[in-house]
């Protein structure tokens, strides 16, 4: 019964270290693949244009 503030607060450490690993995750991933989706894009702007010119 004492060690229950002390559980509820690991508990929110807990979520918020895997709240941070998840985000350093999401970064991560579009620093790599930000420049692929980029050209992707760019290729599907550029074949529209030339399609409605």
């Amino acid at each position: 019964m004492f060690f229950a503030p002390k559980e509820k607060g690991q508990g929110l450490v807990e979520y918020a270290l895997i709240l941070v690993l998840v985000a350093i995750v999401v970064i991560v991933a579009l620093m790599i693949l930000g420049p692929l989706i980029g050209n992707v894009f760019s290729t599907i702007n550029d074949s529209l244009e030339s399609f409605s010119s």
